[in-house]
């Protein structure tokens, strides 16, 4: 926990309510026929080791229903995750103690399971499927995509697939720890290849990773073919138990973001604290027009006068 957190500030305010003071969410939102994206409670700060240290706040989610494996994840080899780069650069780390990080993460996939494993009938293949994207670089919307998709690998009755679909400046790969390989790109400009054979099978049983494959100039035009709207839904559909995490370029940064908000069933979009600009976050939802379920997600958020302590309850024997 950062001295920051453990401070002994006087100050009352909530971190919303100072949040509120910097930013004009709801200003950003007005206009758009009634939606409101929701605008999450934000937790205690997670420590990090390389990278800086980022902030998460609440999300929405429930279980799932049992359905058949698919069968493009038992292909190939089971590729290794570097825990030790995760943990370096402050990253949950599977099968650890619960810390603070991990239960902030927890309370951010329960919102998004509550859509995507509601009963067959009240959902769509959509609603499995998550872009998590951010204004601009530098925002935390990789670090934010890796650990939900750690945290949602532990969940009993489902599987989560990591897309990288940031074609430009692909980061998921090399954060894990992963080899380079074929991925989302080929697969869309190459009509012979199953987009399940890439996929890389990770040592997180439920976890795996379809990586951005090669650098292209026309992403966005491969992105928005119809080929590789057949492919997307299909990364969904091919497995009902399969909850898809997209992380993709940042919005006002690269247009891919804009042509995948019509794929999914919902956005997190990333709002780094005192960075993203209210002005950017207005611009970038306007961009992901295409999809009307957009939650935001605070980050990087440092605040006083708080005693909670997420994860700090797992271990102690205090009861």
């Amino acid at each position: 926990m950062s001295e920051a957190a453990m401070s002994n500030d006087n100050r009352r305010d909530s971190l919303i309510e100072r949040a509120a003071e910097v930013y004009d969410f709801g200003a950003a939102l007005r206009g758009r026929g009634g939606f409101a994206p929701v605008i999450e409670e934000p937790r205690a700060p997670a420590e990090a080791g390389a990278m800086p240290v980022e902030r998460v706040t609440t999300a929405k989610i429930a279980p799932v229903a049992a359905a058949p494996v698919f069968a493009g994840a038992q292909r190939g080899p089971v590729a290794t995750i570097d825990r030790t780069l995760l943990r370096d650069n402050g990253f949950i780390i599977p099968d650890s103690p619960i810390d603070t990080l991990a239960e902030e993460f927890r309370l951010v996939k329960r919102q998004l399971l509550l859509r995507a494993t509601a009963q067959p009938g009240e959902r769509t293949a959509k609603d499995r499927m998550v872009l998590v994207c951010s204004a601009q670089p530098n925002e935390g919307k990789t670090f934010c995509a890796v650990n939900l998709a750690l945290s949602l690998a532990s969940e009993r009755d489902s599987e989560v697939l990591l897309v990288d679909a940031d074609v430009a400046k692909p980061q998921v790969l090399s954060t894990l720890g992963l080899p380079s390989s074929g991925g989302l790109i080929d697969a869309i400009a190459d009509p012979l290849l199953d987009v399940e054979r890439l996929i890389v099978r990770t040592d997180i049983p439920k976890l795996s990773v379809l990586p951005a494959g090669r650098a292209t100039n026309d992403d966005t035009e491969l992105l928005s073919s119809a080929r590789a709207a057949e492919i997307i839904a299909g990364l969904a559909t091919a497995n009902e138990r399969r909850i898809v995490i997209i992380d993709s370029a940042p919005a006002l940064a690269a247009s891919p973001a804009s042509v995948l908000a019509h794929r999914v069933g919902r956005i997190l979009m990333i709002v780094r604290a005192d960075r993203t600009k209210e002005s950017d976050l207005q611009e970038a939802i306007a961009l992901l027009d295409g999809c009307n379920d957009i939650s935001l997600l605070l980050n990087g958020a440092s605040f006083f006068g708080t005693n909670r302590t997420y994860g700090s309850y797992y271990g102690s024997e205090q009861s």
